[in-house]
């Protein structure tokens, strides 16, 4: 029996998480600088007091990125951050640092915990371990391809997430290397506009059609990939193996094309889940996305049909 997935997206503001709920998400991820990363904006407690009652008043859930690296200072604010998650009614916290877990576990917050290490949640043993300290979902590596995934799946004690669509962190670093760089050049780092609205990015002297977004914020330096996964048209064979939720990445795109998105990603689900032996793709519910997609930005299977060679 084929179960419907979670739709998942991202967003930055209390409207656009609005805006995405009524085009079809099941589920929105929000937060703020100081506790998660690579966010498209800053969702803050007083807002999500509007959301939350909001997008559960519509069926639907939001979710808390709580995956900043924090150091020693950051803990008290953290865990009073994990505090207010839990009284105001969010459904869950993605973290990567075990912190978290502990400090959930241990104050007993109302606040399910979901399993995001980045480029290492690469295996289920792991993720197993990990749900037996109480987490109740795995977001897996975007490096892991259809086989891999399939398996993780089959393997897994808790819910497993799989990003479909949108582009990926390639890098992180805690420090300002754009800034450095263009002190390096002789210039004053603060002339330069070093934020995700700038448009900065990398070329690769190799291969100078490729372009990898770079941006600076609180948390450091983020290099961003050179292309956008796209799995709308082979979602069928995520659906069939029955993965929990399915992630769009808002990150460095506008409203207008993440809800075009969900509305594409919403078509597919549905139609496939009301009939699955009869689903066909149908190449024109991806023409919508085509339309908005950047030129200079490929869509992609991403990782997906890579064989993996270690």
């Amino acid at each position: 029996m084929i179960s419907k997935p979670e739709l998942l997206i991202t967003a930055g503001t209390v409207e656009e998480a609005k805006r995405f709920i009524q085009a079809g998400a099941d589920a929105v991820l929000i937060g703020e600088a100081a506790f998660g990363m690579r966010l498209p904006g800053d969702v803050t407690i007083q807002d999500l007091e509007e959301l939350v009652p909001y997008v559960h008043a519509k069926g639907a859930k939001v979710y808390a990125a709580v995956n900043n690296v924090f150091d020693n200072e950051a803990l008290p604010e953290v865990e009073k951050y994990l505090a207010a998650l839990s009284a105001i009614g969010v459904d869950g916290a993605v973290y990567g640092d075990p912190a978290i877990l502990r400090m959930v576990n241990k104050a007993e917050f109302k606040l399910p915990l979901h399993w995001n290490a980045e480029m290492t949640t690469t295996n289920y043993a792991t993720a197993n371990y990990w749900a037996s300290r109480g987490a109740v979902r795995a977001v897996l590596a975007r490096e892991l391809n259809l086989e891999e995934t399939l398996e993780f799946k089959r393997h897994a004690k808790l819910e497993v997430q799989v990003q479909v669509h949108g582009l990926t962190n390639i890098y992180h670093s805690r420090r300002s290397l754009v800034a450095n760089y263009v002190e390096h050049l002789g210039k004053d780092a603060n002339s330069v506009d070093r934020s995700m609205d700038n448009g900065l990015f990398l070329i690769e002297q190799e291969r100078q059609e490729e372009r990898y977004p770079i941006y600076e914020d609180s948390n450091g330096t983020h290099v961003m990939s050179s292309d956008d996964i796209c799995m709308l048209e082979d979602l069928h064979e995520l659906l069939k193996g029955n993965i929990d939720s399915l992630k769009i990445e808002g990150l460095l795109k506008s409203a207008e094309y993440n809800e075009t998105v969900v509305r594409a990603y919403r078509q597919v689900i549905d139609a496939y889940c009301a009939d699955p032996d009869s689903y066909k793709f149908n190449d024109e519910m991806l023409e919508p996305i085509r339309r908005l997609q950047d030129p200079s930005r490929e869509l992609s299977f991403g990782f997906f049909y890579k064989e993996q060679v270690y």
